[in-house]
């Protein structure tokens, strides 16, 4: 569809799991097209896991997030003006919007591309969206999200690409490694597992009370240290898991977004919901046992053969709208513990 020499607009700018689906498709679109420029339209807040990406030319750091908050604000539409600016800083041949909203659709319009890629009504988040594309896709026959998003960047040329030639070209730095040596070497840990029990939303989340139940079990059985982690704001869940469990082993790992990559290269087993760990850990190929409930792992879950999805679909109304939701039921802490004790089997014999 393009040449080589062309600039491309990659528009994805959250969370950390899509941005996470879409790394393969954009490393795809730059080992096809080495000469040409790719820029990628983000959050700023996740900026960093673009750093040090050999594909990605230039980095457009937006705060949409924090634009909607305070809309009003003087500041807030400096801000917006400034965005603007940066993206229509250098003419784009082609924007690509992986992420299916009204906004985002718009940044892919407001950079003047003469072509603006997008995935067909029937695939968006917000149907609607598609009218700012001059060219939609309907990715039939792809199951996984990153699937979908290779369907995208072939539409615009890039070669196709199997599972097994994905590239995650996530941010890798001696400051993180050293971070992450220095707290085990603290502690004197060698083997450990990472546990993360929060989620985006509270129908995400297996309740604490099984993973109390499950690191009790787990420490006859596993020698190593359990690494709790999550974000500054699940620190209190985390630490409730960790004091409910009374195992000794296990802790409250604090670490900023590269850091946790850093940790879970080095982990025996990651063991969590559908969020922006889990996909990261996916990403660097780490062992895991996932535990989903109101999302489809055949869409979006771990996507190595080796790795175990244990998913519930019952009927409860598991959708982040439902403000009633509780905790994700229906898998027992019994089939969590066997699922482990199967992943790590297959990866240390």
């Amino acid at each position: 569809m393009v040449q080589s020499s062309v600039r491309f607009l990659v528009v994805r700018l959250s969370s950390i799991g899509d941005i996470v689906h879409a790394l393969p498709a954009v490393a795809a679109l730059g080992e096809t097209f080495p000469q040409a420029e790719i820029h990628w339209a983000i959050e700023a807040r996740f900026a960093p896991l673009l750093e040090g990406n050999p594909f990605v030319h230039r980095v457009v750091k937006l705060d949409t997030l924090g634009w909607r908050k305070q809309i009003a604000s003087p500041r807030t539409w400096e801000s917006i003006v400034s965005g603007a600016g940066h993206l229509r800083e250098v003419p784009f041949d082609v924007a690509m919007d992986f992420q299916g909203l009204y906004k985002s659709a718009a940044i892919a319009w407001l950079s003047r591309s003469r072509v603006r890629l997008g995935f067909a009504e029937h695939w968006l988040r917000e149907p609607a969206a598609c009218a700012f594309y001059t060219d939609r896709v309907s990715p039939h026959g792809r199951s996984h999200v990153i699937e979908m998003n290779m369907a995208l960047a072939e539409r615009a040329g890039a070669a196709p690409r199997s599972r097994a030639e994905w590239k995650f070209p996530l941010p890798r730095n001696e400051a993180d490694e050293g971070y992450v040596e220095q707290q085990l070497a603290a502690t004197g840990t060698r083997q450990f597992m990472v546990i993360n029990p929060g989620g985006g939303w509270k129908s995400k989340c297996w309740a604490p009370e099984n993973y109390s139940e499950l690191l009790r079990r787990l420490q006859d059985e596993f020698a190593g240290d359990f690494l709790l982690t999550g974000s500054p704001d699940e620190e209190p869940l985390i630490q409730r898991v960790v004091d409910s469990s009374a195992v000794s082993r296990a802790r409250y790992f604090h670490s900023t977004i590269t850091q946790f990559i850093a940790l879970v290269r080095r982990a025996a087993l990651f063991l969590g919901g559908d969020t922006g760990p889990l996909h990261l850990a996916a990403a660097v190929g780490a062992p895991i046992v996932a535990i989903y409930g109101p999302t489809d792992p055949q869409r979006n879950g771990p996507f190595s053969p080796l790795d175990i999805a244990l998913w519930n679909r019952g009927p409860i109304d598991y959708t982040r709208r439902n403000a009633s939701a509780g905790y994700l039921e229906g898998i027992t802490v019994e089939s969590v513990l066997a699922a482990i004790r199967e992943r790590l089997s297959r990866a240390h014999g």
